[in-house]
């Protein structure tokens, strides 16, 4: 996801092939397909204008504005000398689709890991309508780029089984809620990459238990729920923190069943600031 192949040049179309070993491309992923600079492709992908939500530059709407974020993107991964690793698989509903990766680039004194989530709302006939970003600038910058909403919370969204579950345990702060809802080895990644990874439930418990060190949970304003049962994906809004009212700040959070039916993962992507004092 998101670019439509058919759009792209036969080379180029060979290359991404040979590259992802694949017989057939269905889709074309969407930072490979920045790489091949073939703007025309990613124009028609769209149903209308160009449309990106940006965590960091925000809307980038038009073809000369996207145009323009192809072009600085594409300097700015060569310069990193980048490499794409994806997470899970792509989830896919009849109007949406979420995918997950993590971008590898040079960091100066050490590499970098970026964990990004992409968000593409598309028309009926394929064609996208707009495509929603999501990472934090914390692996990039040490701090976080706190994000206004990108869209409103839908009062009647409800989350199903254990995915229910964790969010009313976030809510309500409840430790013993969120520890049970996961796999023996299951883990919470934060949006700051692999290093802020708590797996297992010793290492689950103490991690949420500082979440919830501000006087109480976590609420969100739901906005979507992208599910296909095996994988389910909620962008949200971060409307309190414990006693702790905020901005409400935009973010997403991928969540992994296992055969149990319980979370194998909850991987998160915001740019939000925790109001707590730091983990002892």
């Amino acid at each position: 996801m998101p670019w439509a192949p058919e759009l792209f040049s036969a080379p180029a179309r060979a290359r991404l092939e040979q590259e992802h070993r694949i017989e057939e491309l269905v889709t074309v992923p969407f930072f490979p397909g920045l790489m091949t600079g073939e703007i025309d492709a990613l124009v028609g992908s769209f149903a209308g204008e160009p449309e990106l939500h940006h965590p960091v530059q925000g809307r980038v709407k038009g073809k000369r504005a996207f145009e323009r974020y192809v072009s600085d993107t594409q300097t700015w991964l060569k310069e990193r000398n980048i490499s794409i690793e994806e997470i899970g698989h792509t989830i896919r509903t009849g109007r949406r689709s979420v995918g997950e990766g993590i971008l590898h680039l040079d960091g100066g004194a050490a590499p970098v890991d970026l964990p990004v989530a992409i968000v593409t709302d598309r028309r009926p006939n394929g064609r996208i309508e707009e495509i929603r970003m999501y990472y934090s600038s914390w692996p990039l910058t040490g701090r976080h780029a706190n994000r206004p909403p990108v869209l409103q919370p839908d009062p009647e969204l409800a989350e199903p089984d254990v995915v229910g579950e964790y969010q009313r345990g976030l809510a309500a702060g409840n430790v013993d809620a969120i520890v049970a809802a996961f796999e023996p080895d299951g883990y919470a990644r934060e949006p700051g990459g692999a290093q802020y990874t708590h797996r297992g439930a010793e290492r689950l418990r103490a991690f949420y238990e500082w979440w919830f060190s501000n006087n109480g949970g976590i609420r969100l304003g739901r906005c979507t729920l992208t599910d296909d049962e095996h994988e389910c994906a909620v962008e949200y809004n971060v409307v309190c923190w414990g006693k702790t009212e905020l901005g409400p700040e935009a973010g997403i959070a991928v969540y992994e069943r296992g055969d149990s039916g319980q979370l194998v993962a909850a991987r998160i992507y915001d740019g939000c600031d925790p109001p707590l004092d730091a983990p002892t």
